[in-house]
């Protein structure tokens, strides 16, 4: 009999699984431990649309500081966010943190992919992987990989994202009952190592013979995508206010509101461009500002060119924030575009 796409396509994970800091050897049963779903689950908000290599550094950052989801949920959310700082997408920082204290609230991880559903910040994907990786629950699990894998294997040339209910189906009707975790680490290391957006590695691919787009000679076409939209283009200003002299200078930082871009986390003041598309917004202070020069940021959403003024006057400013060390601004946990723009106004002295 022949073997099915489940087979063969475990048959190959087991010899060529990613070695991952979140990850148990193929075929290894599942700890009787309850960190292990919380690792799990730290990993899958961290991974989403966010890459391998990325991540790694915060994981093990996060589980050396955190080691469990109790001791993630009595942390302090701005310690959480500073040490998320430069992984982006901070909403789900945020999430983690409302997630971990409902889960130990409830003493532990739901087990099935409806009850994961209903933590914050896990969509259909996040709750079926975590369902199927940390508790060898039967899940269908599709992330961007396992979309690319499926439509190729099964030729399905519906544009997305049309396309992905026949997807989704098709992926339900290959996924096995039993290595449930396997299965869905294999579909995503088969299609972020072998099934790629573009050159897939077909004489290397486990499924190449039961792949109905390589029979036809048009794998690397699919998942048909739409035309990307073009970004909006949107320009700001960054303020960079100092006191005090050599060792002892100190910038003046704000916690931006929790809700909106970059929400929650520690910042340079600046004119609202994330509320106003053209940065209106007045000065933190009255008085002489000299111009820095621009740095340039791209969102998932919009593009932005941030202009970066230091002040030149004598006035502090009034009103919430801090002043933080410049020589600790290191640990100041700035998310990438303040931490570019604090970069451009010490490059100036």
């Amino acid at each position: 009999m022949a073997a099915t796409v489940s087979e063969l396509l475990l048959h190959w994970y087991d010899q060529h699984a990613r070695d991952l800091p979140w990850r148990l050897p193929p075929a290894a049963p599942l700890p009787d431990d309850p960190s292990w779903p919380y690792r799990v689950w730290l990993s899958e908000v961290m991974l989403q649309q966010t890459t391998v290599a990325a991540v790694k550094p915060y994981f093990a950052k996060f589980v050396e500081t955190w080691p469990n989801v109790k001791a993630l949920a009595a942390a302090d959310e701005a310690e959480i966010m500073s040490a998320w700082a430069g992984l982006g997408y901070y909403s789900r920082a945020r999430n983690l943190a409302k997630a971990a204290r409902e889960v130990a609230a409830m003493g532990g991880f739901p087990r099935t992919e409806a009850e994961l559903r209903k933590l914050p910040g896990l969509g259909a994907y996040t709750a079926a992987a975590i369902a199927a990786i940390a508790f060898g629950e039967r899940a269908v699990v599709v992330d961007a990989n396992v979309e690319r894998v499926v439509a190729r294997l099964f030729a399905i040339e519906e544009p997305l994202p049309g396309a992905r209910k026949a997807i989704r189906e098709r992926a339900d009707a290959i996924t096995p009952e039993s290595r449930a975790g396997d299965f869905a680490q294999a579909m995503m290391d088969l299609g972020s190592q072998i099934c790629t957006t573009r050159a897939p590695k077909c004489l290397l691919c486990p499924l190449a013979e039961q792949c109905a787009a390589k029979a036809k000679g048009n794998a690397e076409d699919l998942p048909v995508k739409p035309p990307k939209k073009v970004k909006p283009e949107r320009v700001g200003t960054a303020y960079w206010i100092e006191r005090g002299e050599e060792s002892a200078r100190e910038v003046w930082l704000v916690t931006r509101q929790g809700t909106g871009m970059l929400g929650g986390m520690r910042a340079l003041p600046d004119d609202g461009w994330s509320a106003r598309e053209d940065g209106s917004g007045e000065p933190p202070i009255d008085g002489e500002w000299e111009l820095l020069g621009a740095v340039s940021h791209a969102f998932t959403h919009a593009s932005l060119t941030l202009s970066v003024a230091r002040y030149a006057g004598e006035l502090l400013p009034s009103g919430e924030g801090e002043w933080w060390p410049v020589e600790q601004l290191d640990d100041a946990g700035l998310p990438t575009l303040f931490a570019k723009a604090a970069r451009l106004a010490l490059a100036q002295d």
